[in-house]
């Protein structure tokens, strides 16, 4: 690998008023900003996201902060908690024409950052590989399996993606963005995942839940158990979800 790559990609996603004058945009190109599922295995409604339990002081959750790795593996997740960790990540707070605006920013309202779950301990819900559809609400279920193992090793090892009872897979539909800002939207995309991210923490603080984001991972291997190119859309970011143990880092 290139020891000089963080350099370069930093240098050459500059952005130079000169070149952004000779830059235009063709609306016809611009690509869907979600993705859709023809024929996924089957559908979960999610509940209406209770987000009176998330109305805890802002400084307090701050402060509380952490991340927790050590996970209770046999105490299900409710389907309830998950749909207000859902909302708090990427849900739907308001429309202006066809844009539809979340909880998380992001650059030109594009929304490049997809979630993926690997659910593998939770009440009512089989374990399996699911996509978030936001608008719908929904969970779509790509393949039924406990794919924890496989997360794990991808995971350079990572032991409590095993224990966890779900594990969020972030990914970037890279043309969502490269269509707008080019070789800028990478860096915009990592910003964005970073956003989502944080509200996965406090939304988990708020709710008693524990959390722990992954940014060390073999992308390919990740890429592949999600069932994606690793081009056109690609692995980002990663996180454990499940009930925490007393014990805290």
């Amino acid at each position: 690998m290139n020891e000089e790559i963080g350099e370069r990609f930093q240098q050459e996603t500059k952005y130079d008023p000169d070149e952004l004058k000779e830059r235009s945009l063709d609306g016809h190109r611009q690509p869907e900003r979600v993705s859709a599922f023809e024929a996924p295995l089957g559908i979960t409604q999610l509940p209406d996201p209770d987000i009176e339990k998330l109305k805890k002081p802002l400084w307090e959750l701050l402060l509380k902060r952490r991340s927790r790795r050590i996970f209770n593996e046999n105490e299900p997740l409710s389907i309830n908690l998950l749909s207000i960790v859902l909302w708090a990540t990427q849900g739907i707070t308001d429309r202006h024409g066809d844009t539809f605006l979340r909880t998380a920013p992001s650059a030109g309202a594009l929304f490049p950052v997809e979630t993926y779950l690997m659910i593998r301990e939770m009440d009512g819900i089989e374990h399996g590989l699911y996509h978030f559809n936001v608008r719908a609400f929904q969970l779509e279920l790509l393949r039924k399996g406990d794919y924890s193992k496989d997360l794990a090793l991808a995971a350079l090892s990572q032991a409590m993606v095993t224990k966890a009872q779900v594990t969020f897979l972030w990914t970037a539909v890279v043309g969502r963005s490269k269509w707008k800002y080019r070789q800028r939207a990478y860096r915009y995309i990592y910003l964005e995942t970073g956003h989502i991210a944080e509200n996965l923490y406090l939304a988990c603080e708020a709710l008693g839940l524990g959390t722990c984001a992954i940014g060390a991972f073999f992308d390919d291997w990740v890429n592949s158990i999600i069932g994606v190119d690793g081009v056109e859309e690609t692995i980002i970011y990663m996180a454990t979800v499940g009930s925490p143990k007393k014990k805290r880092d």
